[in-house]
């Protein structure tokens, strides 16, 4: 069952802000991605074999700090492969996040599409590395569900209601979606997580083995089930169902139906 359109790859044609042609400069501009918060990200090439990536998000948009994701990145890269910040900054019309391009495919490029379980499985062990490799006593960011119960509060009070939820959580009203998540399971074990585990933002080498994290602006200390939960639940929306145990295989956990619902929920009202 897929949920609603969080972002997707552009299929028609994307304006390009004026700070992305500027820090383009002659390179070749390709947009590559698109959320539905009007985020924008493009793929600059020279022609040189030197590609960057610009992300891009209209003035206004407090969900996205862009700000927040190079601090974030800046200080993952000294222990996991993630993209390096070449700069950030903002105007009047928008801020933007400029990273070098790493070597790998999104573990939703039509090639791992088309062989989801050798992707899910990347996935998964990638999940471990990062969870196990970021020192969670040297971390300076926070994705605790205290944090994030402040978001829901927050789309509560502005109206969100049960067509904002996902199809597994359209049947509770706001009221009742909040309970449930009022009172968090046990910690099972405190990581550094990503804080967006979705499949877009695995790479894989053309061998189909992991690469590299993106995306890592909600980045911090959490319960390691907060990553599981949404990374195996996005296999679903991106390859179908009965790729969830993939996941949990390769990262080497079985699964914990208390928390994953726990979590699934938490992320979709927050």
């Amino acid at each position: 069952m897929s949920g609603p359109v969080i972002s997707e790859i552009p299929t028609g044609p994307v304006a390009v802000p004026g700070a992305v042609a500027v820090l383009a400069g002659g390179d070749t501009v390709t947009p590559v991605w698109r959320n539905e918060l009007g985020g924008l990200t493009f793929r600059l090439e020279d022609g040189h074999g030197s590609a960057r990536y610009v992300k891009w998000v209209p003035a206004g948009t407090p969900e996205i700090d862009l700000a927040s994701e190079a601090e974030r990145l800046t200080w993952a890269r000294e222990w996991v492969t993630v993209p390096r910040v070449v700069e950030h900054g903002e105007d009047a019309d928008g801020a933007w996040l400029v990273t070098v391009a790493i070597p790998g495919r999104p573990a939703v490029d039509p090639r791992w599409r088309a062989d989801p379980a050798t992707a899910a499985a990347a996935i998964g062990r990638g999940l471990r590395l990062l969870h196990d490799t970021l020192p969670v006593e040297r971390c300076p960011f926070d994705w605790s569900v205290d944090r994030r119960l402040v978001n829901a509060d927050r789309r509560v009070a502005g109206g969100a209601g049960a067509a904002d939820l996902f199809p597994e959580h359209r049947h509770l009203d706001p009221a009742e979606a909040r309970a449930r998540i009022g009172e968090p399971p046990a910690i099972d074990r405190l990581v550094v997580c990503h804080g967006d585990a979705c499949v877009p933002n695995t790479l894989l080498h053309d061998d189909g083995t992991f690469a590299a994290h993106v995306d890592l602006g909600s980045l911090g200390v959490a319960d390691r089930w907060a990553d599981l939960a949404v990374a195996a639940w996005s296999t679903e929306w991106n390859y179908g169902p009965g790729y969830d145990g993939v996941v949990y295989d390769a990262y080497g956990i079985a699964p914990d139906p208390e928390r994953i619902t726990y979590y699934r929920l938490l992320w979709d009202m927050a």
